[in-house]
């Protein structure tokens, strides 16, 4: 177990069928808008780190304008990215290895990916590449949030393992701080959400979140076979977030020149 929590889960397998498995349903726009305002990503030049499949970035180009760049790790999820909006410039790199200069970004976004980096190094290079006054928002799980989700039923080394992955307040805080990050703003936000038995299982069968693909092989294939017979036709519950501001000392300057 300890291995599995220490490895990085391999996007591969899963990259043609995430967005299916992970759809921009309603929940999906709210915590968009909600990063869109808190981030003040309107009209910027933004840099979304681990990008996945380029949703949010897409989606920010279409809706929000300015000119924004993805980064991910996978080559396979930034050939899924590739197939989307043309606007958008995708790269393959590592968080705590940006190709970037110093200062060339207004923003940026890590949208539930802070947990799949190093996170000190991730955030030091988020810091650097954004200008004086620039903004980091990030979207992350509160680790209470794994004490009650509906997958630790089935898979007991779920909520053990996202714990040691997803920081809590304090401890991202004091990251932030020491990545010279400063005027930190955490936030709680809920949303309720539900699930068919259908749609769980094939998300489950699919391992739509990347700690699924973190479980020992034989856990996971007792919790998908007692799924298929304890789900109830429908699964409420609730998702709960932190969304996190932290800004580049200095001033914000003016929009830069696209």
């Amino acid at each position: 177990m300890a291995g599995a929590r220490r490895a990085r889960p391999d996007f591969g397998a899963v990259a043609s069928s995430y967005d299916r498995l992970r759809p921009a349903d309603e929940k999906w726009w709210e915590l968009f808008e909600l990063l869109v305002v808190e981030g003040d990503l309107a009209g910027r030049r933004v840099l979304d780190i681990g990008c996945g499949t380029g949703a949010f970035a897409t989606a920010l180009a279409e809706r929000a304008g300015g000119k924004v760049w993805g980064v991910d790790d996978s080559p396979e999820m930034l050939a899924e990215a590739a197939t989307k909006e043309p606007g958008v410039r995708f790269k393959r790199a590592r968080a705590e290895s940006l190709p970037f200069k110093d200062g060339w970004f207004e923003r940026a976004v890590m949208r539930l990916s802070l947990h799949l980096f190093d996170r000190p190094a991730a955030l030091a290079e988020a810091a650097r590449v954004l200008i004086p006054g620039g903004r980091l928002v990030i979207a992350t799980f509160d680790p209470e949030h794994f004490s009650g989700y509906w997958l630790g039923e089935l898979f007991p080394s779920l909520e053990q393992i996202d714990r040691a992955r997803f920081p809590g307040k304090a401890a991202l805080e004091d990251e932030l701080l020491s990545a010279g990050l400063a005027d930190v703003r955490l936030c709680a936000f809920s949303q309720e959400a539900s699930a068919t038995k259908a749609d769980a299982l094939e998300r489950i069968r699919g391992r739509y979140i990347s700690t699924l693909r973190l479980l020992e092989a034989e856990e996971f294939e007792r919790g998908l076979r007692h799924a298929d017979s304890a789900l109830p036709d429908r699964i409420d519950y609730r998702l709960e977030w932190l969304v996190v501001t932290a800004s580049a000392p200095g001033v914000d300057a003016v929009r830069l020149p696209s």
